[in-house]
């Protein structure tokens, strides 16, 4: 009998599980048709077959009397000896064959009360019918139970298959889980590096804008950490995150940098992987706005239609140089390979073909980066 896969938590040693009788009743239902089905066959080998005497409705009420009761006696041999255990095959056929005449005996006895015939007058027929109806039964009883057996024999590696099939699929979690981690550790330390440098100097040369670079690193550091530990964050946390790191940079760079976070209200609960804007951030300052005299804007948006949520990071630094077919060359996007193939290859892992990391040109300069991936209900 096939059952669903159980949690594991739920599974409890041989020893502790009871048989109770819903799963008797219910062993019973799933075996029902099969057993009447067997039952029909004696029927119609009796009838037509042997050619007895007694009408094919006769037939068939003493074919299930004594099918059910072979039945019967099967299932209590096999409770009282092995209850939950597996029984040896060859001990348990040669036991379904020694009770088979108590089966056809019991189910006779019961047939002949249901047409009110005399018992004696049911036994006394001849040898020949008398061993041939026993020989048949017996011979229908080790079908039957060896049919049972590789159903449930088959139940039993349909069992085995499902664990482990979730064993493995426990196994490839955890795998693709770390794969994540790895990506998501996959950040470059510059920035951290350059922002302490210019914190030293700020200590002593401006206080109050030191002050304000530690508590923006302050947060920044808190967000990261708990995004790199997270599977899921929100957009909210996400956008906090790209804000503190914005403001950094900014403090760093003065007027040559200014940039705006927009979230709609809608979307702040939004859930969404962790830390896939940062790589998109740093690559526009590293090769947008950094290399550009004037400096620019950096303007991260987010945006849902109902099937798709699109992340969006536009700035107006020197941008990139774009072939006939729409495309950025090679030379251009040199340095961008580590940021852009750690989001693709994420994406690619999380949400498979449907999710897309795209690059255009920005109006009416620098570059805008697009995420999309399909549309996750919120959990909260």
């Amino acid at each position: 009998m096939t059952t669903p896969p159980i949690p594991q938590s739920t599974i409890r040693p041989a020893e502790d599980q009871k048989a109770c009788p819903e799963t008797h009743l219910q062993k019973f239902l799933q075996d029902l048709p099969r057993l009447l089905l067997i039952n029909i066959i004696c029927t119609l080998i009796v009838t037509y077959v042997m050619r007895s005497n007694s009408s094919i409705f006769e037939s068939w009420v003493f074919s299930n009397c004594i099918g059910f009761s072979c039945y019967a006696l099967i299932r209590i041999i096999q409770h009282l000896f092995w209850r939950t255990r597996k029984p040896q095959p060859v001990v348990f056929f040669l036991a379904c064959l020694l009770i088979t005449p108590l089966g056809f005996a019991a189910g006779a006895t019961l047939a002949a009360a249901i047409f009110s015939y005399p018992l004696l007058s049911v036994f006394s027929m001849q040898w020949t019918y008398f061993s041939s109806f026993i020989g048949l039964t017996m011979v229908i009883s080790l079908i039957s139970v060896w049919s049972f057996w590789n159903k449930a024999k088959m139940a039993e590696l349909a069992a085995q298959a499902e664990a482990e099939k979730a064993k493995s699929a426990a196994i490839e979690r955890q795998a693709l889980q770390a794969q994540l981690q790895m990506l998501q550790a996959q950040i470059e330390p510059h920035m951290l590096f350059n922002t302490l440098a210019n914190l030293q100097g700020l200590i002593t040369l401006d206080p109050p804008r030191a002050q304000h670079m530690l508590s923006q690193l302050i947060v920044y550091l808190r967000n990261t950490l708990s995004a790199s530990r997270a599977e899921h964050t929100t957009l909210q946390k996400e956008f906090a995150l790209i804000e503190a790191y914005l403001e950094l940079l900014a403090i760093r760079m003065g007027k040559r940098l200014t940039y705006n976070v927009e979230l709609p209200a809608g979307l702040r609960q939004q859930p969404i992987p962790p830390m896939l804007l940062q790589p998109l951030v740093e690559n526009a300052i590293k090769h947008g706005i950094e290399p550009k005299i004037d400096g620019g804007t950096i303007d991260v948006t987010a945006e849902d239609d109902g099937h798709f949520l699109y992340l969006r990071v536009s700035d107006t630094g020197l941008g990139l140089s774009w072939n006939d077919d729409g495309l950025p060359t090679a030379d251009s996007t040199t340095g961008l390979h580590l940021g852009n193939a750690n989001i693709k290859e994420r994406l690619l892992v999380l949400f498979g073909p449907a999710a897309t990391l795209t690059l255009t040109a920005n109006e009416p300069e620098g570059t805008r980066a697009c995420i999309s991936i399909p549309h996750i209900n919120p959990t909260s």
